[in-house]
């Protein structure tokens, strides 16, 4: 049991026993029980204030202790402990509040390597982290961190840098190259050539930035003390004037009973534990009380892009097949050869094969090639996957111009696919936008934060179509963690910062900003520690929930506030004038503290949360629906692309196409037409809530009827150049109208509580 818990029991347990001392008669020895009540907590006072005073600042405590001292200076004993108790309960309160926090956080950065396989003239030992030299050659093995800074020794490697950069793919580091510390060995084993001590090398470099940056922050003063700097003054003003007016020093003791400001030691407290506890239940921990009041504060938030804004996986966005190739064959072969790898891209190709229903042999004879690539047999044909650099180094020549050289130049990253010895083509990939994001950004601004920027160590291109994307008023790119901090430290200037991010490279800006928020479902330890609050559940709108319980706290807290000392100010005035004895006043004060902390714990109730919808609302079969869909809208941009002049149109896909979307489309959105949206449309309310979705479906039963019918009198070999056009353009349109379509729905469905 903490101090301030201990604290309270023993008020509570000397109080009891003075009231039955004085109900048995034994006035004397109650006052003794209500006086060794109250002692230890105005020493507790008188040391707090002390150390307030030496700091240069003035707390309610100087309130509260002149009222206990007053009381029992002049034989009060019980209106003594009834201040003690209400005192005791709210240092008990604001320690609840931070501990609450506290417990659900890991120890800080847990993934830091402790140990270090260095080699010797041929052989290998097991070394602490802290021991190696610089010169010393280190083996990294795959999944380990690299423990120094240093230099490839004798091989390429495939190195996942997410946790210093930002960059969501594995990078490809050469023989020779020079490497950092804190980076995941994410191909085979490699050989590192220690560059620096364990202390000198980059990771130690940020924990230290995390530290600095956490001690420059000025701590926050808590709110009762801003109030107390103008109720002190006017207290004492009126306890001393009612004293020398009257000439009855009983009267100033009154005036300091009914003014001790417990509404400002009790309503603080239980308003902003009641709000960390709601921040929680949708998924946000807060670190205390004065972080969520910061929190409530904050009008400049600042984002990482990946794992933040993005989901931190990536997809095949698009292939580049080079002539005498198709798409489907280009993607079909490499994810072929990607079954046998645990890359991240490999396992994002074979993803996107799957979900284009692409049949994939076993392959034979797979190797795993240094530097991040693949290769091997498929169906009698040598296949190679891997970065430009790496086709390069295996014989095989690039294409310097053309549409596949500038798509891969564009793309957040490529993976090029050789057949043969030749070039086939390349799979572009990028990073997904998370799909709540955009919700969430706008649910910040509606809570009254005025400026969202991304700062990112991403490449400015990557960036700088996330941001377009979420019409964010800021980006800033490739960027370093010092870096992070300057871009943090220039947007405080305009207003209290919250600083959004999930990497180790995030946490010197988290510690920096005056509220870190941590993604912390599946963001590093480092992150956080360094962070003020954290959001449990892997979802950006839980932070605009916590930004929401923070507002809502701090706004009841205040009203508590005014509420509380207004009425101690006319008891105050009461007791001025002779009409409130110290106890009676004792007893009112305790009647203001259960009005304002019951009206605190109106926080807890906060807006309504919408219920699911029923069961007859047939949600779960619609999502299902939707990923099918999904899958469909793949299938048809595939066809439009292998549409061109050269090529008769894909006859066999078209029909299939033309099926599911008879079979599949049209029946969705007949039944969500039957069934979901009159559920929707009452639950949201207005004219006609789901009027924009139905014109959407009969845009698209327009379109599907149209590429039917052209399909279905189509000849694919004596088909014309505009007929192989309109087909082209009925799936594309269909592919972007699904699409768009089943994101809105999406959207209504979240708003409506049933997402």
């Amino acid at each position: 049991m903490s101090r301030p818990h201990l604290m309270l029991l023993s008020v509570l347990l000397l109080g009891i026993a003075g009231a039955v001392l004085s109900a048995l008669g034994e006035e004397s020895a109650a006052r003794i029980a209500w006086g060794a009540a109250a002692v230890p907590i105005a020493l507790d006072l008188l040391i707090s204030s002390g150390r307030a005073l030496a700091g240069g600042a003035i707390g309610v405590d100087v309130i509260a202790l002149l009222a206990i001292g007053t009381a029992l200076v002049m034989g009060e004993a019980f209106a003594a402990a009834l201040i003690a108790l209400m005192v005791a309960g709210g240092n008990a309160l604001e320690a609840f509040a931070e501990g609450r926090a506290r417990r659900e956080m890991t120890a800080l950065l847990a993934r830091v390597p402790r140990v270090a396989h260095r080699t010797v003239d041929g052989q290998i030992s097991d070394i602490a982290v802290e021991a190696i030299r610089p010169g010393d050659l280190l083996l990294v093995k795959p999944g380990e961190t690299l423990p120094v800074d240093g230099v490839l020794e004798d091989t390429a490697a495939s190195l996942d840098e997410a946790a210093l950069t930002g960059e969501p793919l594995p990078v490809a580091r050469s023989a020779g190259e020079a490497v950092r510390s804190g980076v995941v060995n994410a191909g085979g084993p490699l050989r590192l050539r220690a560059g620096a001590t364990a202390e000198a090398s980059t990771y130690a470099a940020i924990v230290r930035l995390v530290r600095a940056a956490a001690a420059e922050r000025p701590p926050m003063a808590r709110l009762a003390d801003r109030w107390a700097l103008a109720f002190l003054p006017a207290t004492l003003l009126v306890a001393g004037l009612a004293w020398f007016l009257s000439a009855d020093p009983e009267r100033a003791l009154a005036v300091l009973v009914v003014a001790t400001p417990c509404p400002l030691i009790l309503a603080t407290p239980v308003a902003l534990v009641c709000g960390i506890s709601r921040a929680a239940k949708r998924g946000a921990v807060i670190k205390g009380g004065g972080a969520l009041e910061r929190l409530a504060r904050v009008r400049t938030a600042l984002f990482d892009k990946t794992g933040t804004l993005t989901s931190g996986t990536p997809h095949v966005a698009a292939i580049a097949p080079m002539p005498g190739f198709t798409a489907d064959e280009v993607l079909g072969l490499a994810a072929a050869l990607d079954q046998m790898s645990q890359h991240v891209v490999a396992r994002a190709v074979v993803a996107a094969a799957q979900a284009a229903g692409l049949a994939l042999p076993l392959p034979r004879d797979v190797t795993e090639i240094p530097g991040g690539g693949v290769g091997g047999t498929v169906e009698g044909r040598a296949v190679l996957v891997g970065s430009g650099g790496l086709l390069q180094a295996q014989g095989c020549t690039l294409p310097d111009a053309g549409a596949s050289s500038r798509l891969a130049a564009a793309a957040a990253a490529a993976a090029w696919v050789a057949v043969d010895g030749r070039v086939a083509g390349v799979l572009l990939l990028s990073d997904r936008l998370r799909p709540e994001a955009p919700r969430a950004l706008r649910a910040l601004r509606a809570a009254g934060v005025t400026r969202l920027v991304m700062v990112s160590g991403d490449r400015a291109a990557a960036a700088e179509a996330i941001g377009t994307a979420l019409g964010l008023d800021a980006v800033r790119a490739e960027l370093t963690p010092a870096e992070k901090i300057a871009a943090v430290r220039a947007e405080g200037a305009a207003g209290p910062t919250l600083m959004v991010g999930d990497g180790i490279n995030d946490a010197p800006a988290l510690a920096a900003a005056d509220v870190g928020a941590a993604m912390g479902a599946r963001g590093a330890a480092a992150a956080a520690e360094a962070a003020d609050v954290v959001l449990l559940v892997d979802r950006l709108d839980a932070l605009a929930a916590a930004v929401g319980s923070a507002r809502r706290a701090r706004a009841i807290a205040l009203q508590s506030i005014a509420v509380g000392m207004g009425l101690s100010a006319l008891a105050m005035l009461a007791a001025a004038l002779g009409h409130l004895p110290p106890v009676f006043g004792a007893l009112l004060q305790e009647a203001i503290d259960v009005a304002v902390i019951v009206n605190a714990l109106r926080v807890l109730r906060g807006p309504p949360v919408p219920a699911p919808l029923p069961d007859s609302a047939g949600v779960p079969r619609m999502l299902q629906e939707h990923e099918r869909l999904r899958r469909l809208g793949v299938r048809m941009r595939r066809a439009a692309d292998q549409l061109d002049a050269a090529a008769p149109p894909p006859e066999a896909d078209l029909r299939a196409i033309v099926a599911e979307l008879q079979t599949l489309l049209l029946p969705h959105q007949q039944t969500e037409e039957r069934l979901l949206f009159p559920q929707l449309a009452q639950r949201l309310g207005g004219r006609d809530p789901t009027g924009t979705l139905i014109r959407m479906h009969e845009e698209l039963a327009e379109l599907s009827s149209r590429l039917a019918g052209l399909a279905g009198s189509l000849d694919p070999q004596a088909a014309s150049d505009g007929e192989r056009r309109e087909v082209r353009r009925l799936l594309y349109a269909l592919d972007a109208i699904v699409a768009l379509h089943l994101t809105a729905e999406e959207e209504v469905l979240e708003q409506a509580g049933g997402g």
